[in-house]
Parts: C-alpha cells; sequence; structure tokens
C-alpha cells in the first residue's frame, strides 16, 4: 500500500486534506485510486491508514487506524557529505534515506569539484528532497529524512553523541578497528553523524576541526558515494540484525 508523509498530527476519525501536487497526481494517475481506496500517511506522531473521502485538486482522507510498525533505524544519523557530482551525489541520497538515513548535510569541500553558488543551491536542495521523500515513501519509511547545506564543519562539534569520519588515510594504513568499536557503543536513540568527503577526499584541515573519531571502513578504499551506504548497512546489521 503506497505510503504519503503529512507534516500534522494524526487524530482517528479526523479528515485531512493532501494537496501536494506530486502526491495528487500519484493517487489520481499513477495509482488510480478511488474514494473509499486506503492508503497509508506517515504523521509525525505516526504511521496511520485512512481511506481516500474525495477526489479533486486535493485529496481528502479520513483517518481509520494507527498502525504498529517500527521500520526506523534505533539510531538517528547524519550524513555529512563533501558535494559530489550531481549523479552520484542523487544516487547517495536515495539509497541512503532507503538504508535508514535521518538527516543529510552537504557541503563544500576543500577538495569538492563541484561548486555552488547561492542562487544554485536553493534549487538544488528542492530536488534533493524530492528525490528523498520518493526514497522514503518507496521503502517504507516512517520519518521524511531532512536535508539542509552546512558551510562551516566546525559547527557540527558538540551537536551529537558519536561523530565518526571516515578517512581515506586510516583505511590505508589498514585501521580496521575504530569504526568498529565506535559502532558498539551505539545505544537506542543516540544521535550520529558519520562525515565523507568527496571524490577528492577530506583535507588534514577539515579531519582537524572536527571533534570527532577518524575511520577507515575496511580493507577497501571506497567511492565517495559509496563510503555512507557501507557504513548504514554495517550500523543496520550491528543494531537491527545481530541481536
Amino acid at each position: 500500500m503506497q505510503r504519503y508523509f503529512l507534516e500534522e498530527s494524526a487524530e482517528a476519525g479526523r479528515t485531512f486534506v493532501i494537496d501536494a501536487k506530486e502526491d495528487v497526481h500519484h493517487i489520481k494517475n499513477v495509482m488510480r485510486q478511488q474514494p473509499g481506496d486506503a492508503l497509508v500517511i506517515n504523521f509525525t506522531d505516526g504511521t496511520y491508514q485512512a481511506t481516500i473521502e474525495e477526489l479533486s485538486e486535493k485529496v481528502w482522507v479520513r483517518v481509520t487506524e494507527k498502525l504498529e510498525l517500527d521500520t526506523e533505524l534505533p539510531v538517528h544519523i547524519t550524513i555529512a557529505s563533501g558535494l559530489l557530482k550531481n549523479d552520484k551525489y542523487e544516487w547517495m541520497l536515495q539509497k541512503a534515506t532507503e538504508l535508514g538515513a535521518s538527516q543529510f548535510l552537504p557541503f563544500q569541500g576543500e577538495f569538492s569539484v563541484v561548486r555552488w553558488d547561492a542562487k544554485k543551491a536553493d534549487k538544488k536542495l528542492e530536488r534533493y528532497r524530492k528525490i528523498i521523500k520518493e526514497a522514503a515513501e518507496q521503502s517504507y519509511r516512517q520519518q521524511l529524512p531532512v536535508i539542509e547545506f552546512t558551510s562551516q564543519l566546525a559547527e557540527l562539534n558538540g551537536r551529537f553523541d558519536h561523530l565518526i569520519i571516515a578517512y581515506e588515510e586510516s583505511a590505508k594504513h589498514h585501521e580496521q578497528q575504530a569504526f568498529k568499536q565506535a559502532v558498539s557503543r551505539f545505544r537506542r536513540g543516540d544521535r550520529v553523524l558519520l562525515v565523507f568527503g568527496p571524490e577528492g577526499g577530506l583535507s588534514p584541515k577539515e579531519v582537524a576541526m572536527l571533534e570527532g573519531i577518524t575511520a577507515g571502513l575496511g580493507p577497501r578504499i571506497l567511492r565517495a558515494e559509496t563510503a555512507p551506504l557501507y557504513a548504514l548497512s554495517a550500523i543496520s546489521y550491528h543494531m537491527e540484525l545481530l541481536d
């Protein structure tokens, strides 16, 4: 059953309006749903089943029951990643959303090939939010990941319970224990920041300004768009499957 998101608190028996154009189009023209059909809506306070009451330029739905689901990672993962070439970054956003990331913080790395100006940033973020939303709906996420551009890495210090820097030099020196040990200390509800460089990697200066641990991600050198997915998969296995 198709999932949608509404930034409201739900209430059984109450009618809500879906008015986002892409959602209305999807319900009417892609799914071809009619009044009386059911769908699932992720509200800010949980996931609920609802019934379509009316379809026009908007969709009116009545909430019927709360669904006892838990599809989110036990920890809140933020991916801070240096800007990548568009197709690579968009692919990473889609897959990292499917794997459970809660937040994305793209930044202009010292070695970034891609450069944004202020005018371009807003348009890029709008497109990225659409990609994230579609991936969240497809993967049955219950929370919609957020994305915002960050200009200063140092501003991220002190905001998280754990800060891990995926550093290429650590991998080159065959360091393989730091990430494993860090993940073993995660507890349900923790806020975790994972930092990844752009195609050219993180500079020593950028690493020095972050108050976290540097870690290699296994014996192989991963691409900038692959490393976040490796880390998310490892965390999911440890927190959700291993026990």
